[in-house]
């Protein structure tokens, strides 16, 4: 926060309480424990509070400084509003005597670990099911609470919540995706900042930018304008992950943004042909020789090497087009397992590699040695 200003400047109770007691006569006694001094220490130290408050005023009152409920306040002025968790969902089998029905409502859920603390996770079916003649049916579900954790592997929910008669087993087949936590701070003011520095004007670049970010999943956009000829836009996107975006997140913002081409019946102005594309993903393959510390393995390097990169990498995407080989050298020698590394290459080069528009860089192989 910026510095603050002079009235709020030494306002410990200390220095209040001095300066209340410099303004009381000098032939009266104002030592530690007298009237005066007695009198005036409860009030010094409501006033040192109300100046702590008063900070706290101005720090919640700007945006970059805020956080919580009161940055959703300040978005609120612009139009900008926090995404909200999403609730994962998936399927799940049921399988017992043919002709069963599984009511929709249904509760399943995972096993509790008290080893690791894992919590038990609940689903619920979204639809009625039937039992066919196999004595199976697939039903689709979601999870209780909305949040990350309802996103578990494929074979995780066998507990039933809910008792059912001639049911007698429960699994799902496949993972449970879909699952994401509220917007962060962080992720709201940047959407807030790019709003208000970068105001869109009836259909610019800045435009498209926001509107594929409006679109709950989208983690970044590019735009490329006049891409096939006049009135023509692509418009790139990529997930929160900073990984190529799904279909179904492509199809989504492509509904938003401009459902019909050219017909404006979506947030694009009419007459401009919109294409929604998922970015390319461009695999970064690290390969280095490495001295490590005394008692650190080489998987553990190469662990802490590949969540550098990781990390490195979803701070670039559609923010710099260059991956630079400096910059990860230093992340690398950085990790604690590390003393030094030398013949390290980037897809097998020793230069900065050049991510293109519409493209993302993201973690390929790791490949480690002593």
């Amino acid at each position: 926060m910026a510095d603050l200003p002079d009235f709020l400047q030494d306002q410990t109770e200390e220095a209040i309480r001095r300066r209340m007691l410099a303004r009381v006569p000098d032939h009266v006694d104002k030592s530690e424990g007298s009237f005066i001094w007695d009198s005036l220490a409860p009030a010094a130290y409501e006033l040192y509070m109300s100046a702590n408050w008063a900070q706290e005023v101005l720090r919640r009152g700007f945006a970059s400084t805020t956080f919580g409920g009161y940055l959703d306040l300040r978005c609120e002025e612009h139009g900008v509003t926090r995404r909200p968790a999403k609730a994962a969902e998936g399927q799940v089998q049921f399988s017992g005597e043919p002709g069963t029905t599984v009511p929709a409502g249904t509760r399943v859920a995972t096993s509790a670990d008290p080893v690791s603390g894992t919590p038990s996770i609940e689903f619920e079916t979204t639809s009625e099911a039937v039992l066919n003649a196999q004595g199976t049916a697939l039903v689709g579900i979601k999870a209780v609470e909305a949040g990350s954790l309802g996103n578990v592997a494929a074979g995780a929910i066998n507990v039933p919540v809910s008792s059912i008669p001639g049911v007698t087993g429960i699994s799902n087949p496949a993972a449970t995706t879909g699952g994401a936590e509220a917007e962060s701070d962080a992720s709201l003011l940047e959407r807030l900042m790019l709003k208000v520095r970068s105001p869109g004007t009836s259909g610019n670049k800045a435009d498209y930018v926001q509107w594929g970010l409006e679109v709950d999943g989208v983690g970044g956009v590019q735009v490329q304008p006049l891409w096939n000829g006049p009135g023509t836009v692509k418009v790139f996107i990529i997930d929160k992950e900073k990984r190529a975006a799904s279909s179904e997140l492509v199809a989504a913002v492509q509904n938003y943004i401009a459902p019909d081409p050219a017909a404006g019946s979506g947030k694009a102005p009419i007459g401009a042909s919109v294409t929604v594309a998922s970015a390319e993903e461009i695999p970064i393959n690290v390969s280095a020789k490495l001295t490590l510390v005394s008692g650190a393995t080489l998987g553990q390097a190469q662990s802490a090497i590949a969540q550098a990169l990781r990390d490195y990498l979803r701070e670039l995407a559609f923010a710099d087009s260059v991956v630079r080989y400096s910059r990860l050298s230093a992340f690398l020698l950085d990790i604690p397992q590390i003393v030094d590394l030398s013949e390290l290459t980037l897809n097998g080069g020793t230069g900065n590699i050049e991510i293109g528009l519409g493209q993302v860089a993201v973690a390929g192989t790791v490949n480690v040695r002593v």
